[in-house]
This record gives C-alpha cells, structure tokens and sequence, in this order.
C-alpha cells in the first residue's frame, strides 16, 4: 500500500485503493490530518514516528509492527512492514512523508495458528487428559480470532444421540449448563443441526433463526448473535461431537473462518479418537487384571482341595487298614463286644454298629467312632473319585 502526507500535520494527499482497504472504506477520504482520519493511532506511537521522519530527515523502516485498526466494535488488529520516507523540496527541505507499507496480518496470523497448533498436537501425543487439550485448543482461537470468537466444543455420547459438555471456556456457566446434554436433529440449534446431519451449520444471526426457537431466549441472555457450529468426525464416519463458533453482533464467516473451524475440528477428532483407543485400553488392561487375579485364586483353591484329598485319603487308607485287621483278627467272631474301630486297647464301648467297605470287608464300632469314619469316608469319597468310598449301614444290636 502506498500514501503521501505532506506538512508537519501529516495531511493525507493520495493513496492507493489498498491504503484505504485497510483503514475501511469508510474512511476513504484525503485532504485531512491523518491524526483526524485514524484517531485510534494517538496512542500507538505511529504519529510519534512520523513526527520524528519529518523533523530529522531520517527514514524509518517497521517489521510486523501491531497496529489496531478503528475503534469499538469495528476495531481490528493488523501488522504491516512499512517505511516511512521523507519527501524534500528542491533545497532539501522535507515537505512531507511517503508512506510505503504491506500488511502482515494473515502471515502473523498463520504463525501463530501453526504455532498454537503444533502445541495441541504435542499435548494430543503425550496423552495429556482430554478436557485440558480441548480447554486449550477453545483458548488458542479466541486468542487467534481478531472478531472476539467465543469457541464450544460438545463431544457425543456413546449412542450419538446427546452432546455433552466438552469445553467453552468463555461462554458463561449458566449456558453450558443449559446447552450440556441436548438431543442431536433437525432444528435443535445449529450445534444440534450440525451434529445430525453430519456437515455444517451456519446461524448468521441467531434471532431470525427458526432453528433456534428452543434457544432464543437462553442465546439472548448469554448475549450471543451467531453462531457457525462443525460436526467433529471420526475417520469412519461416526459422531464424536461439535465445534461451534459463537459471536455476540451477527456475522457471516469468511473462508478464512470455515477453514480454520475444519482444522480444529480435525484436531478436536484426533484428540478425541486418542482419548476413546486409551479409555479401550484402560479397560482392557483392568479387564486383564482382574482375570489374572482371578486365575490366581482359583489355582490357590485347586491346590488347597488337592491337599484336603490327599488328607482325607490318607485318613480313609487308615481307617480301611485299621478295619481290615480287626476284621481279619475276629473273623471267627460274628458280633464282638466291644468296639474294634478304636482298637482292642483304646476302645471300650460295646459294639454296636457293623459297618463295610466295597470290598466285602465289615467291622463293628461304637456310636462315636463308626460316626467318625461315615464323615470320613464321605469327605474322602466326594473329594477324590479314585477312592470309591465305603458303603455304611447300621444294624443295631442283635442283628447280623
């Protein structure tokens, strides 16, 4: 862009069409003070420069230098190199300053956009937890974003039936709570909209919207104009949820706007996929453990019946033995008079009982110890099925 002043008061005489594209058409106007016709540089140290070429004689030469553009609501912020030459008279006399300049902005703009990316796509590879990647991600565009962008991520639930907070660091806390779990479909605000039919959905001005009737009243409260909301996709398709740009005067996007929305978008789905293949990974490993856990107690049980078998079989191979040899000793003595379980010496009580094992072997016993051995043989038989066990019967006395 190119201008000349002339004079201490830096009056405007020409400029060419990209001089007054960036100040606004409606300032496209010469034969005024440029103090007059950029106010807004009073105190951004502009005019001080231009003072400065015009009383020393000395050229000046700026790189990227931040300059905001109009003032309130319509206010911008630019960058621009540019160099400030003076123009002399015939004697030498500076008579004025040409203005030589060429805006930076998109390329200050793209810098910082790589750079905020490249930060989310670290976070995203060092699995850093999913609502502090989203928080970030919402405050690197407001910050980017030269029209007071206020950024809303929802994320699905598992069915895709339902948006749930994701992140919205600057809308106020009574509208995510009311937005937090709304229903995806046709007509349910542009978030809702988008989030169904699977592409975008702009609402340049929330108040003539139908899509937001439901929403109206809460979008005027939140003091919100429009809003331009993007399904956030999975590589196969399916919903992970939405990327919603709001702004509080109604606004149409540029390109700019749509393909910075499609790129965080994109990142919002890596993030997000990320943090599902984790969530998967987390159960499966829990999963995992339990079962080893699991294996582990039921070995421990297997061991412990095995010991308890091979104790009540040595118990049954006693007793059988024991049974044997007394059957063997009074194989002449149909009904003994005492008991020969607990041996001749041990046992007095009168023998009352006859019990046998499965191969034909019998012996008579008290209560107590004929009691025992039934307990005994059973446990045996129900823990090993190698023992065959002892059939018992009861034949009180006088029976044979």
């Amino acid at each position: 862009m190119f201008a000349v002043l002339s004079g201490p008061a830096h009056v405007l005489e020409t400029a060419n069409p990209a001089f007054f594209a960036a100040l606004g058409e409606d300032r496209a106007r010469a034969g005024i003070p440029l103090a007059d016709l950029m106010p807004e540089l009073a105190d951004q140290g502009f005019l001080d420069l231009l003072d400065q070429v015009y009383r020393t004689g000395e050229p000046y030469t700026g790189h990227d230098a931040r300059m905001l553009l109009g003032r309130g609501a319509q206010a911008r912020e630019a960058y621009f190199d540019f160099t400030f030459e003076p123009r002399r008279a015939a004697d030498g006399t500076v008579t004025g300053i040409r203005m030589i300049g060429v805006e930076t902005t998109q390329i200050k703009h793209a810098q910082r956009l790589m750079t905020k990316h490249r930060a989310l796509l670290e976070q995203i590879a060092r699995q850093a937890p999913l609502p502090e990647v989203l928080d970030g991600m919402a405050r690197s565009i407001e910050n980017l974003s030269p029209h007071g962008t206020l950024v809303s991520i929802l994320l699905a639930d598992p069915d895709g039936r339902h948006l749930l907070h994701g992140a919205a660091p600057s809308l106020p806390g009574f509208y995510n709570q009311a937005i937090d779990g709304i229903a995806t479909g046709d007509g349910i605000g542009s978030c809702g909209t988008a989030a169904h039919r699977r592409e975008p959905v702009i609402t340049s001005n929330i108040t003539t919207d139908p899509a937001w009737d439901a929403f109206r009243d809460l979008a005027e409260a939140a003091g919100l104009a429009a809003c331009w909301s993007m399904p956030i996709l999975a590589r196969d398709g399916h919903l992970l949820g939405t990327f919603a740009m709001y702004h509080r005067i109604p606004r149409t996007p540029e390109d700019i706007d749509l393909a910075l929305a499609r790129l965080f978008a994109g990142t919002a789905a890596l993030a997000i996929e990320r943090h599902h293949i984790e969530q998967a990974k987390q159960a499966a490993e829990a999963s995992a453990k339990s079962a080893l856990q699991e294996l582990a107690k039921t070995v421990r049980a297997e061991r412990q019946l095995r010991a308890e078998a091979e104790q009540r079989a040595e118990a049954a191979a006693e007793l059988n033995a024991r049974m044997r040899a007394a059957a063997a000793a009074l194989a002449d003595r149909p009904h003994p008079k005492h008991c020969q379980l607990g041996g001749a010496a041990d046992c007095t009580e009168p023998a009352e009982i006859k019990i046998a094992d499965s191969w034909g072997d019998s012996a008579w016993g008290c209560l107590t110890h004929v009691e025992e051995a039934i307990i005994n043989v059973r446990s045996v038989f129900i823990a090993s099925e190698q023992l065959g066990g002892l059939a018992a019967y009861l034949n009180r006395s006088g029976q044979r």
